[in-house]
């Protein structure tokens, strides 16, 4: 009961705003287009200042477009890194592969030379 009567309440405030609306249309048009014009210009005025003040986004610094970057190539180098699985691969692998030595070149001689002696550097 107690909706019917808001209801009713709101039908009557926009009719009788569609009244006053198409009276002034006809009684005083000029006013009344200023008067449109005016609130279009006010309301475009407060959505700018709460779109801007509130609504936007910061705008990201070059510091933090850097570090966006690094985060995403981070994800995508560890992305399919899972310790399990490395555990699992390090286990499987044959114990009978011998692991190459790495030789010494022969032709590659080490030379005694004047070890003991060293330079004056200061004096130069």
């Amino acid at each position: 009961m107690n909706r019917k009567k808001i209801s009713l309440f709101v039908y009557v405030i926009i009719g009788l705003a569609l009244v006053g609306l198409i009276s002034q249309l006809f009684t005083n048009t000029a006013n009344f287009l200023t008067n449109i014009l005016i609130m279009l210009g006010v309301a475009a005025a407060v959505f700018a200042v709460i779109y801007f003040v509130f609504l936007r986004k910061p705008a990201a610094s070059n510091d933090m477009n850097k570090y966006k970057k690094a985060v995403k190539q981070s994800k995508a180098k560890y992305k399919n890194q899972n310790p399990g699985k490395q555990e699992a691969n390090s286990k499987k692998q044959k114990p009978g592969l011998p692991r190459k030595r790495s030789k010494r070149a022969s032709h590659l001689r080490v030379i005694d030379g004047n070890k003991n002696k060293r330079k004056d550097r200061a004096s130069l």
